[in-house]
């Protein structure tokens, strides 16, 4: 499996548009930014996605409960966040890959790569995304 559509919830706009960059870099096709819960509830309504990427602190609120929603709907998901560790999430979302911010290329390729894995019902082993082996 190779992600065709990722949904970013990101409420910095210059850190959803780095990421953006750098999915679409690693060969995302298509790419949602969201920049609150509202537009994330939304997206996932009306549209399928491969993954998701979620920050952590939105300002007022956390993306814990949209997390849970990803879950039951059967959507990979991982967080993005200046926090170093999930110590302080939740207990049911701490196994949750976690992309630490500032983040650059080579991290993203290692989280995109784990998220694939995480998404892939089959069991098989993960495939690379176009010009990464895994």
């Amino acid at each position: 499996m190779t992600a065709q559509r990722v949904l970013i919830l990101e409420d910095n706009l210059i850190i959803a548009m780095e990421a953006e960059e750098i999915l679409r870099l690693i060969g995302v096709k298509e790419v949602e930014i969201a920049s609150n819960l509202e537009q994330a509830v939304n997206a996932i309504h009306t549209d399928r996605y491969d993954f998701a990427m979620l920050d952590v602190n939105l300002g007022e609120s956390m993306s814990f409960g949209f997390a849970r929603l990803l879950a039951e709907r059967g959507i990979a998901f991982g967080f993005v966040s200046g926090y170093p560790d999930t110590l302080d999430f939740p207990a049911d979302l701490r196994h949750v890959p976690l992309l630490n911010k500032p983040f650059d290329e080579a991290a993203m390729w290692a989280f995109v790569d784990r998220l694939i894995s995480v998404s892939d019902p089959s069991g098989s082993p993960p495939q690379s995304l176009p010009g990464k082996s895994v």
